[in-house]
């Protein structure tokens, strides 16, 4: 990720004539400081950050205050080294005072690191800031996640399904455990339907295998943050107490959604190939 000071540099503030030039960079260092700690552990930087009154309206159309923020933080488990690392970084800051209010809007860059697997996620902010006895607070805020390109779409999709299909091989069930929805459910091509519980159960204990699968996968549909895959894959599966049998191949169609910065699997369709 871009380090803030250098992000700095690339900034754009577009201020009122009577806007202050010492409030614009103040108020450029007050969010570079803020995002360099909103990643980390603790609540003092959202303490210092947000005014009391603060209406705080997410992408996800949560509408929230600071009490609401500072219960969140607290609430939270402590931070394993498991846990994916997020950092943020702010690109093309504009600054628009008015005395002792400003509106401040930048483009927000959000770089995840789960182990290897990165994630971007970028979201278009608006802050309103008062100044009381000395001191800028954000007293509003609306978040607006931007939608990825067609590009950003295709090549992201193609990441996230070569990773599932790696994982479901490996029988990696900490890994599948990121990569799926809560509700994910894949429909065998028997008919039978598995949840994530019956699945990593299936893989641990050795009674189904996914041997292999083609270099086919195409993204078949994009419906804004809802995707869908198609391709072959070859499976086997122990019934009765007998050895497995030799992996059958069957077509399958992927659906995965975007949660986050990245997809995940929601639903898996098998059907024997003819």
């Amino acid at each position: 990720m871009t380090a803030l000071p250098t992000l700095f540099l690339m900034v754009t503030m577009a201020t009122a004539p009577r806007a202050a030039a010492s409030d614009s960079a103040a108020l450029v260092q007050l969010l570079g400081t803020f995002l360099d700690g909103a990643g980390k552990p603790g609540a003092a930087v959202h303490e210092r950050f947000w005014a009391d009154d603060l209406i705080y309206t997410g992408s996800s159309g949560r509408r929230i205050g600071k009490a609401d923020i500072l219960r969140d933080i607290g609430s939270s488990p402590p931070p394993s080294a498991s846990d994916p690392v997020t950092t943020y970084g702010a690109e093309d800051v504009r600054v628009q005072q008015y005395g002792n209010t400003a509106i401040v809007a930048f483009r927000l860059v959000a770089n995840t690191d789960d182990h290897g697997r990165r994630e971007v996620a970028s979201y278009l902010n608006t802050g309103t800031f008062v100044k009381r006895n000395g001191e800028w607070r954000a007293a509003g805020w609306q978040a607006t996640r931007m939608p990825f390109s067609d590009e950003a779409a295709r090549r992201t999709v193609g990441e996230a399904t070569a990773r599932f299909w790696r994982a479901l091989t490996a029988a990696d069930t900490a890994a599948l455990a990121t990569l799926l929805d809560d509700g994910f459910l894949w429909t065998a091509a028997d008919g039978e339907r598995w949840g994530r519980g019956p699945l990593f159960q299936a893989l641990t204990s050795g009674t189904f295998h996914v041997e292999r699968v083609a270099d086919d996968a195409t993204p078949l549909v994009r419906r804004g943050e809802t995707a869908v895959v198609g391709g072959t894959s070859w499976t086997s599966r122990a019934t009765g107490g007998n050895p497995r049998p030799a992996p059958t191949p069957s077509h399958y169609s992927l659906t995965l959604v975007r949660e986050g910065g990245g997809w995940v699997a929601l639903a898996l369709q098998s059907a024997k190939t003819p």
